[in-house]
């Protein structure tokens, strides 16, 4: 090591940028990737859960008032879906079957941009304390200057003083 400069003064702060996986990984995403990402955003949202909570009643209101009126007057309109509502159950049904792998697709996603994210914070953890390594080594080489300086200036204190 040279005398004159320390740790510091040697060390080369040469790697590759920190990089965004986020970007990266919506980058390099598929359509469908993208859209199942997209369909998992909407179906877990609680607009979607209100909406969807909406419509569930408005059937079932519309088809107990129908069956309601088709009973006190035999002219009025036949419910599509009387109780016990097997329509609206096989429609349920059907969603649950396509929205559960489409949002499962984008949990894996998900996953596997969580793995890649922690492998980034792991190179940028080996990184800093590298750094940190090199700062600590830095900080005992100026300690040992400063108190070689101190040394000097009491050793030409005495010296001063005895002249």
């Amino acid at each position: 090591m040279d005398t004159l400069k320390g740790p510091a003064a040697i060390y080369k702060h040469e790697h590759a940028a920190v990089r965004n996986v986020n970007e990266e990984f919506q980058k390099k995403g598929t359509r469908g990737q993208r859209v199942a990402d997209k369909v998992a955003q909407i179906v877990g949202s609680w607009p979607f859960i209100i909406f969807q909570s909406a419509i569930i009643l408005i059937w079932m209101g519309a088809n107990v008032y129908l069956v309601y009126m088709a009973g006190t007057n035999s002219d009025f309109f036949v419910s599509w879906d009387p109780y016990p509502f097997i329509l609206l159950n096989l429609a349920l049904s059907f969603q649950a079957a396509y929205t559960g792998p489409v949002v499962m697709m984008s949990q894996n996603r998900q996953n596997e941009k969580d793995r890649l994210m922690a492998e980034q914070d792991y190179e940028i953890n080996k990184k800093a304390e590298v750094e940190i390594k090199i700062i600590m080594d830095h900080l005992v080489y100026q300690d040992a200057k400063i108190n070689s300086l101190l040394d000097e200036i009491k050793t030409l204190k005495i010296v001063n003083d005895k002249n």
